[in-house]
């Protein structure tokens, strides 16, 4: 059994594990019971009532946090010359093709964000094995394959995440650092939250949004009252 620290058990006071709270006392007792030396991420666990091995009731999608998240995100931009230097103005930290393609089969995945254009996408799908694993496939979807170069970086920079629904039925997503202001953490949640509301499959039965729980690194999980955040259910 692991042992539980002298940290965590102090945390543990903090709140209560059978209660579910409003978005904005959970807010407060996750910035109190964070004790790590470092900014600790603010993340979101939100349980869904789907099935995510049928394909008409898989949830993904892209939100723009209004306060974004905190983080420093390393965009490589994958796109043919002639937008090199679009995508070097809007914020890229790495732009390219051939050379980058290389380095990812050789194992280099020191970026958070891939984003390429839909005519070298037939060299970029070669990288699957490497980036898919990690989260780091360019997706249509995501926004992430696009000829709006310019504003992908953009948006990527400024807090665009995105998300899918994993095969627990469980969509995972960090949405601010511990540090930034109670009202932007609860701003940012609310806005992933309502977000995957709107994306609710139609073929969704019973109750959508089965549970939410607010965490930050390395602290335990406060249970969020759905109807704090949405009326959607």
């Amino acid at each position: 059994m692991t042992k539980i620290t002298k940290k965590r058990k102090e945390a543990l006071t903090k709140f209560d594990k059978n209660i579910s709270y409003p978005i904005t006392e959970a807010v407060d007792i996750i910035k109190d019971a964070t004790y790590t030396k470092f900014d600790a991420s603010v993340d979101l666990n939100i349980r869904l009532g789907v099935d995510p091995r049928k394909a008409n009731q898989m949830v993904r999608g892209t939100v723009a946090l209004p306060h974004g998240t905190g983080k420093t995100i390393r965009v490589l931009v994958l796109c043919t010359p002639d937008k090199e230097d679009e995508a070097k103005a809007a914020g890229a930290d790495y732009v390219g093709l051939d050379e980058y393609i290389q380095k990812i089969k050789g194992g280099w995945t020191d970026i958070d964000v891939v984003i390429t254009m839909p005519s070298v996408m037939p060299k970029v799908g070669a990288l699957g094995r490497v980036l898919g694993p990690r989260g780091l496939m360019p997706n249509p979807k995501s926004g992430t394959v696009t000829m709006d170069i310019g504003k992908a970086v953009t948006d990527v920079k400024a807090g665009k995440i995105d998300f899918k629904v994993d095969k627990s039925g469980i969509i995972h997503a960090s949405v601010a650092k511990v540090s930034f202001e109670k009202e932007k953490i609860v701003d940012n949640a609310i806005e992933l939250i309502q977000t995957i509301v709107k994306l609710k499959p139609a073929s969704a039965k019973g109750t959508y949004i089965k549970s939410i729980y607010l965490s930050s690194t390395m602290s335990p999980g406060v249970q969020i009252e759905p109807k704090s955040v949405t009326t959607i259910q």
